[in-house]
């Protein structure tokens, strides 16, 4: 533990520049004695500027080529330096702060072993736009969620009776910084054909990403699988993969809580 006690706090801006920043993540922005962040493009850049002039971007910590967890233990270290001095710190990350953000969670977890404050506020992800946009209900049939390495390489059981949703399907296979949009198109092709063992290559998906700009439309593109490889595929792109026919329901089943709910049985 330090001498100082500091303080840290982790919010998101959401998507959709300052529209998508709640009430208490904007105090904490304003109020904070440093201000770090990781947005997407420069306009959120400069409102944050405005809103604390001690704000610093974490974005150049990427570099090209730079094993990405080699960048993320950098911006930790940058994000925890103020905090052990015992100053009040806020870290605004786009999207929702704990949402495929392992630079906030680990700093998280540092600042509390060390015996600083931390906490984070929740924040709206690409995912809750996802469900604005597309009308989509997680609620409906179930939705399963993997980032899209993680779900190939580790051969993940998933219910193809259920939604699935695979994120940073742009970045297959990738650990390091790139430049350009899609870092992987070819690894895009082998995610349709495995995904076509299952739901066949006919199935219909979304290429989604949501719209930082009120006044622009989110990418939406539905294709089949056997058409994805063609798609325009980013590393922002998150994939939706709807559902095939539901099971039938099990009604001895659904009777007995029935019954069970109303004392009998």
């Amino acid at each position: 533990m330090t001498s100082a006690t500091g303080r840290l706090t982790l919010v998101g801006t959401g998507l959709r520049i300052s529209g998508q920043v709640t009430q208490e993540a904007l105090v904490a922005i304003e109020s904070a004695a440093k201000l770090f962040h990781l947005v997407q493009d420069a306009v959120t850049d400069r409102w944050l500027a405005g809103l604390n002039p001690t704000a610093e971007s974490l974005y150049d910590s990427y570099r090209e080529g730079r094993p990405r967890r080699e960048t993320y233990e950098e911006m930790v270290e940058r994000m925890l330096a103020p905090v052990r001095r015992g100053l009040s710190v806020c870290a605004a990350f786009y999207g929702h702060p704990g949402v495929f953000a392992m630079p906030a969670h680990e700093a998280i977890r540092r600042a509390r072993a060390e015996g600083h404050e931390a906490e984070m506020l929740p924040g709206i992800s690409a995912e809750d736009c996802l469900i604005a946009d597309l009308g989509f209900d997680p609620g409906a049939r179930g939705c399963q969620s993997f980032e899209a390495t993680d779900f190939l390489v580790r051969h993940r059981r998933f219910d193809p009776a259920s939604a699935l949703l695979l994120w940073q399907v742009g970045g297959l296979g990738v650990a390091d910084f790139r430049p350009g949009v899609a870092w992987n198109p070819a690894g895009v092709a082998l995610l349709a054909r495995t995904l076509a063992a299952t739901y066949g290559g006919d199935h219909e998906v979304v290429v989604y990403e949501a719209s930082p700009y009120p006044v622009v439309e989110p990418l939406v593109h539905r294709c089949r699988l056997d058409g994805l490889a063609a798609a325009p595929v980013t590393i922002a792109s998150t994939l939706l993969v709807p559902p095939l026919p539901d099971r039938p329901r099990d009604e001895d089943l659904l009777a007995q809580l029935r019954a069970l709910a109303t004392g009998g049985g």
